[in-house]
């Protein structure tokens, strides 16, 4: 039996904890869980904790309407089909299955199936929100995209029918970021005019205005107020599923200065490869497999790296990040495994427009 101080369990860590039943229970000691928690989920498992499903008010109404007794097994009003997701589940996807299914409380499982938590729709919405500034590079010419980029800034070429910057904010939005500011130059004022202020989107966006290319970081530089967090920076022609939150919580638990995403590719050598010291054969492998980090244009910056920029002055990423380094600040990479694509390319761009929908699952990179 559960005291009366613990009838409101929502913000507990471990309230999940007094809504699991054992499988082998019966339907009135369902209800006293209901009852006593006012979370209207109980969850099912075995012995071992192992979700096997869930039982609301309503499965519980449904069976004693079809017979069934207070001392009938959950097991015939139990809902094998629910959802359950894995602690790395973004807030953004879970609000997305909750929405979706109309659900209020999704359980959380290990890798082993195991229960160890309950999100529900009141935390996710009282979750605080990222305050670190979202900043896109929405400036380039577009150049290899023409000449669907003559009179269309790039940012604002679609995919399905939203342009390819509303799908990053939107997904940035999902990950707990709303304050973004975008970098614009060709064409710049179609993107003001199409995004405005982000009321639309429940976001706030501003605007930095090059007066020349200022490349993939100079556009820093002409920040109006310095930032005392850790900035993101993202590439406006790149669509990831990589969740923005972890990558900053990555940045902030190793004290890095900068973290750069990157794209770990495997190539597998057609050819055996001869290891040689002058003329002496030292080492032979067949078909190697050589591995590289492909620069995903995403990026965190600490204000102290952004303040090594000189004013309007026309910088690319990787030198910052060179610049960091030569002033022995702390560059880390965030290895991705996650969907990414580059669209600066036609080819790129129709392979991501032929998926017709964003998030891109499964993804050819």
């Amino acid at each position: 039996m559960v005291d009366d101080g613990k009838k409101n369990l929502k913000n507990q860590k471990n309230a999940y904890l007094n809504l699991l039943v054992d499988v082998n229970a019966q339907i009135i000691d369902a209800i006293r869980i209901l009852n006593e928690t006012g979370l209207r989920i109980v969850i099912v498992v075995n012995n071992d904790n192992s979700f096997i499903g869930t039982i609301s008010d309503g499965d519980i109404r449904r069976g004693i309407l079809n017979g069934l007794t207070l001392n009938s097994s959950i097991k015939d009003i139990t809902n094998r089909k629910a959802f359950s997701v894995l602690p790395d589940t973004s807030p953004g996807e879970i609000r997305e299955i909750m929405h979706r299914n109309k659900i209020q409380q999704v359980p959380i499982v290990d890798e082993y199936n195991v229960v160890t938590g309950l999100h529900t729709w009141d935390d996710l919405e009282n979750s605080s929100i990222r305050s670190n500034l979202v900043v896109i590079m929405a400036g380039g010419l577009g150049s290899r995209l023409s000449p669907e980029t003559d009179e269309c800034p790039k940012p604002l070429l679609k995919i399905g029918n939203k342009p390819i910057l509303e799908h990053i904010i939107e997904s940035a939005k999902q990950d707990g970021f709303n304050t973004f500011l975008l970098a614009v130059y060709h064409l710049g004022h179609m993107i003001e005019s199409y995004f405005g202020n982000g009321s639309k989107w429940g976001v706030e966006i501003s605007y930095i205005r090059e007066k020349s290319p200022l490349g993939t970081a100079g556009a820093l530089s002409l920040l109006d107020v310095k930032p005392v967090d850790p900035i993101l920076v993202l590439n406006g022609d790149v669509i990831t599923d990589v969740n923005l939150s972890k990558m900053l919580d990555f940045h902030e638990s190793n004290s890095a200065a900068g973290t750069m995403a990157v794209k770990l590719n495997e190539f597998v050598s057609p050819f055996g490869v001869v290891k040689t010291s002058g003329i002496d054969i030292i080492g032979y492998e067949e078909k190697p497999v050589i591995r590289d980090a492909v620069n995903a244009g995403v990026y965190i910056l600490n204000p102290e790296v952004i303040e090594l920029l000189r004013p309007d002055e026309k910088q690319d990423m990787p030198s910052i990040f060179s610049l960091a380094m030569k002033a022995n600040k702390k560059t880390i990479v965030f290895p991705i495994h996650e969907n990414w694509i580059d669209v600066g390319t036609p080819e790129k761009l129709n392979q991501v427009r032929e998926k017709k929908k964003i998030k891109l699952s499964p993804l050819e990179n």
